[in-house]
């Protein structure tokens, strides 16, 4: 439950004073990774369940952006974009990625890298059906990572598409879906003083995970 007034600062001092042990973490690091977003949006953390994600091409070039965690598939973490944008053509044609949540106002952080496959249609349809109408347009009119003439271009693009589909739902493009991230190693990251971080690894052997502390 959200406390009803959070002080920030304190409530960092805290978290850092008390660092974080093998033994606070629970065996499979998807139900510990819900635990610390569940708590950082009780506390308030703006888009708390941002993540960045790095990709990158097939010559190695790498590339990094915020997206959006929307919760959990078979072990794999769920996140939508348009699949012909840089990051979805850089996923489909070398599937590995590593994302990172970032909670700055706690001192925490937790990475994830593994690899990436497309997510089911019936997954993909259902986060489809729950936007609202307007974030639907505007990816119908959006080709991601493309040029654009100007705003006022995007934007009469988007209203004529609207127009056309009016007093009818609209449907998922082909070209949009999921992604499901499937973590090899997760990192735990707990900020202490004077530097002396806690750091805690899950890495996944012979489908068991193992926890291993890092120097900071």
């Amino acid at each position: 439950m959200k406390r009803e007034t959070v002080d920030l600062p304190e409530l960092r001092a805290e978290l850092m004073t008390e660092g974080l042990d093998a033994a606070d973490l629970k065996p499979d690091p998807l139900v510990q990774l819900e635990e610390w977003l569940a708590f950082a949006a009780d506390m308030g953390v703006y888009n708390a369940n941002a993540m960045a994600l790095a990709t990158a091409d097939i010559e190695g070039a790498p590339s990094v952006r915020n997206v959006l965690y929307r919760g959990l598939v078979d072990g794999g973490v769920v996140f939508h974009t348009n699949r012909e944008s840089q990051k979805g053509v850089e996923l489909i044609s070398n599937p590995r990625a590593e994302a990172m949540f970032s909670w700055l106002a706690l001192e925490r952080q937790v990475r994830l890298r593994g690899e990436v496959e497309t997510a089911p249609d019936e997954v993909s349809d259902a986060y489809w059906d729950s936007r609202p109408r307007g974030s639907q347009v505007a990816a119908l009119a959006s080709d991601q990572s493309r040029p654009v003439p100007d705003r006022e271009w995007l934007e009469r693009r988007a209203a004529a598409l609207d127009a056309a589909h009016e007093r009818r739902d609209i449907p998922r493009p082909d070209h949009w879906g999921g992604f499901v991230l499937r973590p090899e190693r997760v990192e735990f990251w707990q900020g202490r003083e004077h530097r002396l971080h806690d750091r805690l690894v899950y890495i996944r052997r012979a489908g068991q995970w193992e926890i291993v502390r890092r120097a900071p």
